[in-house]
């Protein structure tokens, strides 16, 4: 874990550190502009910093509510799916129970700044919900600016945010302190636990609490995956029932979206694959039936595909996931996957099917094998991208087209940007971005 930053030094008073933190950020935030460099007196870098981020991230700070990002049913089945949905008996064991009298919240959000848990403090949850600081909330910092939550996961350390150090001015009366939330075998980042409230939330105290409860949830989460692991070892004949818990808490998985080399996670290790073994996995996991070796070979050659060229290729991917798992070998007459794995453009497709196309953006980080001519992963690429593409245009807001806009294949979508302006009202200041950015795809193209 990195360094943690926090404004309270050892021995000082809360209240009043709060306070000047507080003071500062309110005379700052009315002068500052975006694009302002230099350290500001009284003003943290780290926080100067982030103001920095969510401005060119577009956060408003004169909205006074975090976007919603998930309603209630797509907030269900997203819980149910994560991997922290696992070890939330610790969380609420050492930090939610003890807050419900105490005048604070316990959040726990995924990796991207959504929120999954918010629970505490009566009191405070009402209150909280008038900056929609609540379950299924977006509050990343491209969503609502410096916030501990969202802060602590752009800078992936322990941060504690005071006052009007918020960039979204409606929190200003609140203070939090968060903690990143990693995978205790490959160290990703799963999500972050935060505690909100009054001063008492940036105590020196309250953050050592916080890092302590997220060591021992990931401790917990260790020993669960190590006792699984045990059990397919020792008792073959329960293979099948630890296997559908292990899939709960490892989520075997194929990273291919918006990476040219996938990562490839079963039973919570994980494995860079050579671009070969990518699209080879990537075209197995659009086939759970399995395929022959003549159709393998279609889908993977560009040209007249060799299966002896193909034999080999599949001798040394067999040897990389021997090493991650015996029981996960790829099958051949058929080709086949013999455990179920979940490619993150699968995902997509799931999501978009079902209507979620705000959860299904989140997850695609771009193009599948972006640099791939296999014939099947084009195929499969075109597709991911072209589905999502019309879902936004068809049914998305404004955010979602944007941040759909940001992506390099978007990058001369001219339709994209035209749709953007007819739902943006007349006088919104961000229209003159849209308008700037059509000026520039024109003026590139004429090039």
């Amino acid at each position: 874990m990195r360094k943690p930053i926090h404004p309270v030094v050892p021995g000082a008073d809360a209240a009043e550190l709060l306070q000047k933190h507080a003071l500062a950020g309110h005379e700052h935030l009315e002068a500052w502009r975006p694009g302002t460099t230099g350290e500001i007196s009284g003003l943290r870098r780290l926080v100067h910093e982030s103001w920095q981020r969510s401005a060119s991230l577009k956060a408003n700070p004169d909205v006074p509510e975090a976007p919603l990002a998930m309603d209630r049913d797509e907030l269900e089945d997203y819980r149910r799916q994560h991997p922290l949905a696992t070890i939330m008996p610790v969380i609420r064991k050492l930090l939610v129970q003890p807050s419900h009298d105490s005048g604070l919240l316990v959040a726990v959000g995924d990796d991207v700044g959504r929120l999954l848990w918010v629970d505490g403090d009566p009191v405070m949850q009402r209150r909280a919900e008038g900056m929609m600081f609540v379950a299924g909330a977006d509050w990343s910092e491209a969503s609502v600016g410096t916030s501990a939550p969202g802060t602590a996961l752009a800078l992936d350390r322990s941060i504690q945010i005071s006052g009007a150090e918020h960039f979204k001015r409606s929190v200003h009366p609140w203070s939090c302190t968060a903690v990143p939330f990693h995978d205790p075998d490959s160290g990703a980042v799963l999500g972050v636990v935060d505690i909100t409230g009054t001063e008492t939330a940036v105590a020196p105290h309250t953050l050592s609490l916080v890092e302590a409860t997220v060591a021992a949830a990931q401790a917990q989460l260790r020993i669960e995956r190590l006792q699984l692991a045990a059990v397919v070892r020792e008792k073959p004949r329960r293979r099948s029932t630890a296997a559908a818990s292990s899939h709960a808490l490892y989520r075997n998985s194929l990273q291919l979206l918006g990476r040219d080399q996938a990562l490839l996670s079963i039973d919570g290790r994980t494995v860079s694959l050579s671009a070969r073994h990518s699209e080879i996995l990537a075209i197995l996991g659009n086939h759970p039936d399995g395929l022959s070796a003549d159709d393998l070979c279609a889908q993977l050659y560009p040209g007249d595909g060799s299966s002896v060229t193909l034999r080999a290729e599949m001798v040394r991917l067999r040897k990389v996931i021997q090493e991650l798992s015996p029981d996960a070998v790829p099958e051949s007459r058929p080709y086949r996957l013999p455990v179920e794995l979940l490619p993150d453009s699968g995902q997509v497709l799931s999501c978009l099917q079902r209507g979620a196309h705000r959860i299904a953006l989140e997850i695609y980080k771009g193009a599948l094998l972006p640099r791939s001519e296999a014939p099947g992963v084009v195929e499969l690429r075109e597709r991911v991208s072209h589905l999502l593409r019309e879902a936004l245009l068809s049914d998305g807001s404004v955010d979602s087209l944007l941040k759909y806009a940001e992506l390099p294949e978007a990058k001369y979508d001219i339709e994209l940007r035209l749709a953007v302006l007819k739902l943006l009202p007349p006088r919104s200041p961000r229209r003159a971005a849209v308008v700037a950015d059509l000026e520039r795809i024109d003026v590139e193209l004429k090039a």
